[in-house]
């Protein structure tokens, strides 16, 4: 006895082709409801027509009432797959195809159709192979098969695809990048013969799908569509999973955003590999290698991402030629003004660009670094970033944006010609600091009663007045009253469009006296409106006490670039300093044990001597003392043996001459790598 309906069965992951469990949910409409059926149908991936191939009415059932009543419970949009199974072949010598064959064009719904015995168990397993294959590589979302050919959705995916794997920019698939492409997606490379094969077959089919023994875009396409056409979704669907596809053919958000955690007070910057892959993708890029992306190179480069990601402020944010295109140092100064102001856009461009698939990492994740909390850095007094973030504050028409602009080497004369729609509040550039290449990104922040707390956040604050306008310098001071007086956060004050003549500020001191008051440098004179490229002297300044905060480093040109600085700056060192006074303590015990000896030997002797000698030696010793603090060490004392005096002499010479050594020796490195 054969009951009207079978139990639900679970066919297991592990043996499975695709490692997928299977639910098998039958239905009996003897046993059953119209309501259970609807119920079933909605909770279905894919659903199993089955007919008798002896019996000609269960055919024609499958058109006049199953699949009308499974459409009628499905969007027209998002049909689910059908596969028509014929049943008790084992009874008749024929093939039903002929009958059903009308059915499966007239549905595109229907995916195939297989004739299979229970009774025999002939092709049951590929029944349900087949199911799960309808599930996993739909047909439809690719394509289309009353016009043969592929769906716009996959066309724009693949297309994306084979722009992510020409990676010189050819037009065209050479064998090594046919072979990497086979690799990253199939976990095997193709042997020089099978990739000659697959030629054969493009070329045989349309005439411009090689070209210069490459495989074309049309070409990649064609053969994606044959393996539609021959039932072989798997081979485009693993393709387009690879990349980051999902079912609907939208980059997954776990492809776009994959995980990454940024404690409070952490920042993010791209890695060497990231620059290595920006770099790569740049070269790429660059057709006339004039080191710039021309207009017409920059949608080429957008063309893997479905909107364009900069607009024309990015062209004031970063450097660029005369003809306004983005230099190769500008292209990397906005991928990492992107990556330390939205760590998640920069993930999803990346992603875009293919990074996880081209240098073969698992996500874009490991193209970031996520800096130490700066509270260890203070502690530590030093740092391990690149980046230095620094707000420029002042009132409105102080000369804030010629600031901003001056980083980017840009003099007045150029700054007129921006557009107002196309200004930018930023701008990042490459600064030297010691023979380090750092990033300092300027924030223009607007003028205002109050700052908020993200205004707040920087590394160092840039205090801008107008030198022509009495009342500019009021609206700094009070700011830095309120927000940086008690803080750690480095201020420098800016003597913006020194070029004009200087008014009297109207406040109760001067910016010069606020400064000397708050112990902080001194104003530094500012001005744009220059022949060439404005001075990069501030930047400097700014960027070295981004890095230093703990540091208070003063100069008489405030340049911390020259040798002069460099020198100064040692020499007014901690280091220094406890290495002298180190040197003074131990040959002020020296001396003192001479004394201990001396008045062993002498202690019979003329008292007279004696209190002559102690004189002397606590001569000595006031003169060191006094000399500690102001200059060299010079000992005048006749009565201490020659021979000491000798050996103390020589080991400060010795100790003053590595000194001024190491100093020439940094100043001389300094100048040969700023050369090069």
């Amino acid at each position: 006895k054969v009951p009207p309906r079978a139990e639900e069965i679970t066919i297991p992951a592990d043996v499975t082709p695709e490692r997928v469990p299977t639910h098998i949910v039958d239905y009996s409409e003897a046993e059953q409801s119209d309501e259970q059926l609807h119920q079933e149908i909605s909770q279905a991936n894919v659903i199993c027509i089955v007919y008798a191939v002896n019996n000609k009415h269960s055919i024609d059932k499958v058109t006049s009432r199953w699949i009308p009543l499974i459409n009628e419970r499905t969007d027209k949009d998002s049909r689910l797959p059908l596969i028509l199974v014929g049943n008790k072949s084992d009874l008749v010598e024929y093939s039903s195809m002929e009958t059903i064959l009308p059915i499966m064009n007239q549905y595109t719904e229907i995916e195939t159709c297989v004739e299979c015995s229970a009774k025999n168990l002939k092709n049951i397993s590929e029944l349900f192979y087949y199911a799960q294959k309808a599930v996993l590589h739909p047909t439809g979302p690719l394509y289309c098969p009353e016009e043969k050919e592929m769906k716009p959705a996959c066309i724009k995916a693949l297309t994306r695809i084979f722009k992510i794997s020409d990676q010189d920019n050819d037009g065209t698939l050479n064998d090594a990048e046919l072979n990497f492409f086979q690799r990253i997606c199939f976990n095997t490379p193709l042997a020089p013969q099978a990739l000659e094969d697959v030629k054969n077959v493009v070329r045989k089919h349309i005439s411009d799908g090689v070209a210069d023994s490459g495989l074309t875009l049309k070409g990649f396409l064609f053969l994606h569509t044959l393996f539609i056409q021959r039932g072989r979704h798997e081979t485009t669907w693993t393709v387009l999973r690879r990349f980051g596809y999902d079912d609907d053919l939208d980059l997954t958000p776990e492809y776009l955003f994959p995980l990454l955690k940024i404690p409070p007070d952490c920042t993010t910057e791209l890695n060497h590999h990231a620059y290595l892959f920006l770099q790569s993708t740049f070269d790429k890029h660059d057709l006339d290698r004039d080191c710039a992306l021309s207009p017409d190179e920059l949608k080429d480069l957008f063309k893997v991402f479905p909107y364009i990601p900069w607009g024309p402020d990015v062209n004031n944010t970063v450097c660029t030629n005369e003809r306004g295109w983005i230099t190769y140092q500008g292209f990397l100064s906005q991928w990492t003004l992107t990556t330390y102001l939205d760590v998640q856009r920069c993930l999803e461009y990346l992603g875009y660009l293919g990074y996880s698939i081209l240098t073969e990492q698992e996500s874009q994740a490991s193209a970031i670094t996520v800096t130490r909390d700066k509270k260890i850095d203070l502690q530590k007094k030093q740092t391990q970033r690149n980046v230095f973030r620094c707000n420029v504050i002042g009132m409105k028409n102080c000369g804030k944006s010629g600031v901003l602009q001056a980083l980017l080497g840009r003099n007045l004369t150029r700054q007129k010609k921006i557009r107002d729609d196309h200004k930018s509040y930023y701008a990042i550039n490459t600064v030297y600091v010691y023979g380090q290449e750092k990033y300092l990104l300027l924030h223009d922040i607007s003028e205002s009663e109050f700052l908020t707390e993200a205004e707040i956040i920087c590394d160092v604050v840039c205090l801008v007045y107008d030198v022509s306008n009495p009342k500019s310098f009021e609206y700094c001071a009070r700011i830095f009253k309120q927000h940086f007086m008690d803080s750690r956060i480095p201020c420098l004050i800016i003597a913006a469009k020194s070029d004009l003549h200087e008014v009297k500020q109207d406040y109760s001191i001067s910016p010069a006296d606020f400064c000397r008051k708050h112990k902080m440098p001194p104003p530094q004179a500012f001005t744009c409106n220059t022949a060439d490229a404005p001075s990069k002297d501030i930047f400097v300044k700014l960027t070295t006490m981004a890095m230093y905060p703990h540091a208070r480093l003063r100069c008489m040109c405030t340049c911390n670039r020259c040798t002069f600085c460099i020198c100064q700056n040692f020499l007014n060192s901690d280091l220094l300093q406890s290495v002298k006074n180190k040197i003074f303590t131990a040959v002020l015990n020296r001396l003192r044990a001479r004394v201990a000896e001396w008045g062993a030997m002498l202690l019979a002797d003329d008292e007279g001597s004696i209190t002559h000698q102690v004189h002397a030696v606590s001569s000595v010793e006031d003169s060191i003392f006094m000399e500690s603090s102001h200059g060299p060490l010079f000992l005048e004392a006749r009565h201490v043996t020659q021979a000491d005096l000798k050996s103390s002499t020589f080991w400060l010479r010795a100790s003053f001459g590595a000194t001024v050594f190491a100093v020439l020796g940094f100043a001389m490195y300094r100048a040969l790598l700023k050369q090069r």
